[in-house]
């Protein structure tokens, strides 16, 4: 086992950070209109995440490994925690093969501008639900 406890810890957690950045207006209007369905699978632990930005409103799924995404990005759960804390550069991880993404790249990559602020967030997140242990300064 990685950096978590648990890939239940894991899930719980980045799964719950990935609902309070969908009830961010500002950063869910520019994911809604990308219209993608992202699913992240983790490693180390392992935990597959969907978020389904093609509807109405974000929905963020556990587990669901059936959904057609049109986005498949894979990486273990640690590069996925460092990124979040804006400490992964998302080209480089994706040139060094610590993110491997399948689908339509261009996409994702214009999705960073609107993300930006969940770097700010994540950590507050991790701050007001208990999970001060991940916090990295």
């Amino acid at each position: 086992m990685g950096l978590f406890k648990s890939a239940e810890e894991f899930e719980t957690m980045l799964a719950g950070f990935f609902r309070v950045v969908a009830s961010r207006e500002d950063i869910a209007a520019a994911l809604l209109r990308s219209g993608l369905v992202i699913r992240f699978s983790y490693s180390d632990p392992d935990v597959i995440i969907v978020v389904d930005c093609s509807g109405e409103q974000i929905e963020v799924r556990t587990g669901d490994s059936s959904t057609k995404a049109t986005v498949d990005m894979s990486m273990k759960a640690e590069i996925a925690h460092k990124f979040w804390f804006g400490k992964v550069n998302l080209m480089q991880a994706l040139t060094r093969r610590q993110m491997v993404a399948k689908g339509p790249v261009p996409k994702i990559l214009q999705l960073l501008p609107a993300i930006k602020p969940t770097y700010a967030l994540y950590p507050q997140y991790l701050r007001e639900n208990g999970y001060e242990e991940y916090i990295i300064y």
